[in-house]
């Protein structure tokens, strides 16, 4: 047994003397990451960036390698500025090439703002604004409530509707705050969005001829929805074709017709299936 202990002992210090000098070995290249938390839409200065060692067989894709690469970030050879965070970035985590907005970006929002949308700021208050949980990174889709042009009745509040003008918009800052890292509700005054140029023009209509709700929806809930809108005259009574149906108007005494009643009529019983059980002697059968 101690002969057998010597020869286990011996093995294990072989095999960690060998693991310690591969790991010794261990080939690494410099990775630049953030020095300290940054959010997004910053602009990258030397206190904002750092060279650490990093192992090569697990450095992520599209990280940002050595000296030349961090003086790139600092100052582009094209645009001759530095480059801009479009996603929020915490403190020792890599420099990805995704992660930077396009070369010659300014800092700020406008470098979170997507190519070909546009950034636009409406007024809420805690009801609009979801209680504060329409943060930025959420999406969001527009009611407008306004009078129906189109609604029959010379009665205005019978022409009042309520209807989803636009789905599935990105909240890009609320107040002047644009990080997408806390999930605490804020009660804000200004929710900022992003939309399309077509999108704008509705927005800023819709917040001119009427009052504007934001409906707080999954993020990941793509579909598209297409609603009629609702009426003060669909919610008083039952369906919308009653709604608009026209009520008889008559000067006439209404005609009572006597109701002669029915004989109920004999509801023949269905088919059933009949089956034989035999138990020894015994034969009985069963219906179903």
């Amino acid at each position: 047994m101690i002969a057998v202990s010597l020869i286990i002992g011996l093995a294990a210090v072989f095999l960690a003397s060998n693991w310690v000098r591969q790991q010794g070995s261990l080939t690494t290249s410099k990775v630049v990451v953030a020095a300290k938390d940054l959010s997004l839409g910053t602009r990258l200065t030397p206190e904002t960036l750092t060279l650490v060692e990093w192992p090569r067989n697990s450095i992520p894709p599209g990280a940002m390698q050595g000296e030349e690469a961090l003086g790139k970030m600092l100052k582009d050879p094209t645009s001759l500025e530095p480059r801009v965070l479009k996603v929020t970035v915490l403190k020792g985590e890599p420099i990805l090439e995704p992660k930077l907005a396009p070369v010659g970006t300014k800092g700020g929002l406008s470098a979170v703002i997507g190519e070909g949308k546009r950034a636009i700021t409406v007024r809420v208050n805690d009801v609009v604004g979801v209680a504060g949980f329409a943060l930025p990174g959420n999406y969001v889709d527009v009611i407008v409530n306004t009078e129906s042009e189109s609604a029959k009745g010379n009665n205005t509040k019978d022409k009042t509707i309520s209807k989803i003008v636009l789905e599935r918009i990105l909240v890009l800052a609320i107040a002047q705050e644009a990080g997408r890292d806390e999930t605490k509700p804020k009660v804000v005054n200004a929710v900022t969005l992003e939309v399309t140029p077509d999108q704008a023009e509705k927005l800023d209509l819709a917040r001119s001829i009427g009052s504007l709700s934001l409906v707080l929806r999954n993020q990941v809930d793509a579909s598209p929805v297409t609603t009629a809108g609702a009426f003060k005259r669909d919610l008083l009574s039952g369906t919308p074709e009653q709604a608009a149906a026209p009520q008889p108007q008559s000067a006439e005494k209404p005609v009572v017709k006597k109701v002669v009643p029915r004989k109920p009529a004999t509801i023949k019983a269905p088919a059933r299936d009949k089956v034989e059980v035999i138990k020894g002697t015994t034969k009985s059968s069963s219906e179903f």
